[in-house]
């Protein structure tokens, strides 16, 4: 018995014919730490599978093409309407055509969805703890035409504060940036820090100028019937965070 994808509509106030979210780790085919809609071809997984998971995703979401892939690096490099199948080093995607299914993949990064009030640019964008302090946000947010106060964002699942133990070295990378930061770690009885990776995104868009933030209440590490998790299981699938437009290519 085939079971259907199950998927996290983004919950925001996006204007008509946008359509986003994020998937879960069911509906595929896929067996053993990747079950079982592992997205991701680079963790391992058969590739067999991968190809149907894929297949899956593409056709009980109805997408209208099959989405940019990217090769996340954990960075801050961000492209601009690339072609749709395309896979391309970057942590970062933005569009402004319909039927281009800008995609991220996680599995405890923080993955961000973008869109502008009149629909006309979407983005995708992935935000490991590198990514995010390097300037993935400001980078994505440079390549919209829209005022930031009209940009609508919403964060996909990631790790929450409370799993997401990082050393001293994170915590100042962030603090070196904005001093502020540091109330988006909390010591624990190790004498390390526990990060927010959701808070810390949020005080980077407000700095922005971006006021419009959805999501941001899930956390992958402690749900693991629903989600992947590198930092529970270490070797693991990936979930896909995607964003389009239906429409006429522009």
């Amino acid at each position: 018995m085939t079971v259907p994808i199950d998927w996290i509509p983004a919950d925001w106030p996006a204007p008509r014919g946008i359509v986003a979210g994020s998937t879960t780790r069911a509906g595929g085919v896929s067996s053993g730490v990747y079950e079982s809609l592992n997205l991701g071809a680079h963790v391992g997984d058969a590739t067999g599978n991968v190809s149907e998971n894929r297949r899956r995703f593409v056709d009980e979401l109805k997408l209208p093409a099959e989405p940019v892939w990217l090769s996340q690096v954990h960075g801050t490099h961000v492209i601009v309407d690339p072609k749709p199948g395309q896979q391309i080093p970057a942590d970062g995607v933005v569009t402004r055509k319909s039927n281009t299914v800008c995609t991220v993949m996680t599995a405890d990064c923080l993955p961000i969805l973008l869109v502008s009030e009149n629909g006309d640019e979407l983005a995708a964008a992935h935000a490991g703890w590198r990514g995010l302090c390097a300037g993935v946000i400001e980078a994505t947010l440079n390549a919209f035409q829209a005022p930031r106060a009209r940009i609508l964002v919403w964060f996909g699942p990631a790790i929450s504060q409370s799993n997401f133990e990082v050393g001293n070295e994170v915590r100042q990378a962030f603090v070196d940036h904005n001093p502020l930061a540091a109330e988006h770690f909390a010591r624990n009885d190790r004498s390390r820090w526990q990060a927010d990776l959701y808070s810390l995104a949020r005080q980077r868009f407000a700095m922005a100028g971006v006021q419009q933030v959805f999501g941001g209440d899930h956390c992958t590490f402690g749900d693991p019937t629903r989600f992947f998790s590198y930092r529970r299981d270490g070797q693991c699938g990936r979930m896909a965070n995607f964003v389009f437009r239906y429409g006429d290519s522009a």
